[in-house]
């Protein structure tokens, strides 16, 4: 059955740059919560809900936000009037909405957004081979003119719109389009648009079905980059899907590839497996000292909301906000910690040290009693961790070994984990016999 399936093809880069290269700054961050995120829900929020969504991701530092496609509907339409009208947009944050490259939908799109002070209006078309013949039925000729016809009504009606416009441009199935012809497409409408350094335009290049490995999507990115003219006045975004499971890498990679702005979702929903997680992304950065330009220390709060809107719970072993990422079980585990622990408390040269811990729980609020618990596979560490953090009990290594034993006995007998409490119970029974 496998054999019909046609394996991705290479990019012949000869020199590729982007292996040799580190990310050493956050990109530009753009949300599609609101509008792919939410098309991807059992049940869709409902304006006041989306209201909500929006302001915590202004509160968690997000300046472009992707709010609807308000063309395809009402509700959409009419949640783009309730944040403008109501006030609700902040200075400094640009919203977005999509729009396909039709003249209604277009002029549509500009109708919902009247009034706002800063727009991205994005386009987009698809390019693909397969949906070229099979979906639109159009020649590559075609499919270039209907973007860069697209292209010319958003340039009327961006003439006259009281207010400041960012294009942007989306070859919506670029992962399975040939590059040649992504680059006719992208280089035909930048030259359309003619953008300037001062106004520079967005070109997005979506990883709209992850088919390939990150590193060849990076070499996707790097030759579209080195291909496009007017690079210097082009912000370059990817926007990854997550089918294959590896958009977080994907968008990594493409940064280095040349990629200034990643288009993403919190926890990475969206439409089938989603899309690349920006929380998970933000923190990519934040433990390899990189201000990630998110105010990550809120992280929970916000987590909390959002699930509740969503109704998408935050798997427990989930990337950095997981209930249980900082939890070990494991005796080694539970025994590095520990002396990691203690060792940072005299180490004092500001950086972090302990094992197995990615960043300190306490910069999002978390307390280190989550960080070792017992049950069946602790081992001595873990044991004498948690008497000295509960009960300042030092135990002295001839007796871990003891207690240890006993609280493994208690717990297999329990079937589950063992609390404090009865880990202390247990040395008090050791000193006892």
């Amino acid at each position: 059955m496998y054999k019909k399936y046609k394996p991705y093809p290479l990019v012949h880069l000869t020199h590729r740059k982007w292996p040799s290269n580190i990310i050493t700054k956050a990109p530009v961050w753009a949300s599609t919560d609101l509008r792919d995120g939410n098309q991807a829900l059992v049940e869709p929020m409902d304006a006041a809900q989306k209201l909500v969504y929006f302001q915590i991701l202004v509160s968690l530092g997000f300046k472009e936000i992707e709010i609807a496609y308000p063309s395809a509907s009402q509700t959409d339409f009419d949640f783009c009037r309730k944040l403008i009208t109501e006030g609700h947009i902040p200075d400094d944050v640009r919203i977005s909405v999509l729009t396909p490259a039709i003249e209604r939908h277009i002029r549509r799109s500009f109708e919902a957004l009247k009034g706002a002070q800063n727009i991205i209006m994005h386009l987009y078309n698809p390019t693909a081979d397969n949906q070229r013949q099979i979906v639109f039925k159009k020649s590559k000729k075609e499919i270039i003119a209907l973007a860069l016809e697209g292209t010319r009504i958003i340039k009327e009606e961006a003439a006259h719109f009281v207010g400041e416009v960012m294009f942007e441009y989306s070859p919506e199935s670029f992962s399975q389009t040939e590059l040649a012809f992504a680059r006719d497409v992208v280089n035909g409408v930048i030259s359309q648009w003619n953008p300037s350094e001062e106004t520079p335009m967005v070109i997005n290049l979506p990883n709209t079905l992850e088919a390939c490995t990150p590193n060849i999507y990076a070499d996707r990115i790097e030759w579209m980059s080195a291909q496009m003219v007017m690079r210097d006045r082009v912000i370059l975004s990817v926007h990854p899907h997550n089918d294959r499971g590896t958009a977080v890498a994907s968008a990594e990679m493409a940064l280095l590839a040349g990629a200034q702005r990643v288009e993403g979702t919190l926890l990475g929903n969206g439409e089938r497996a989603g899309n690349a997680d920006l929380v998970t992304l933000a923190f990519n950065l934040y433990s390899q000292g990189i201000d990630p330009m998110l105010d990550v220390r809120a992280i929970d709060t916000a987590l909390e909301t959002i699930t509740q809107l969503t109704r998408l719970p935050i798997p427990k072993r989930h990337p950095y906000v997981g209930e249980k990422i900082y939890t070990a079980y494991s005796g080694t585990h539970q025994d590095a910690i520990k002396k990691g622990l203690e060792y940072q408390e005299v180490a004092l040269d500001g950086y972090w040290h302990v094992p197995y811990l990615a960043i300190d729980p306490r910069d999002i609020g978390r307390d280190y009693h989550d960080v070792v618990r017992i049950n069946s596979q602790s081992g001595k560490g873990g044991v004498a961790y948690v008497l000295k953090r509960y009960y300042a009990i030092d135990i002295p290594k001839a007796m871990q070994a003891k207690v240890a034993a006993r609280v493994q006995r208690l717990s297999e007998a329990k079937g589950g984990e063992i609390a404090p409490e009865e880990v202390f119970e247990a040395f008090k029974q050791v000193c006892l016999a």
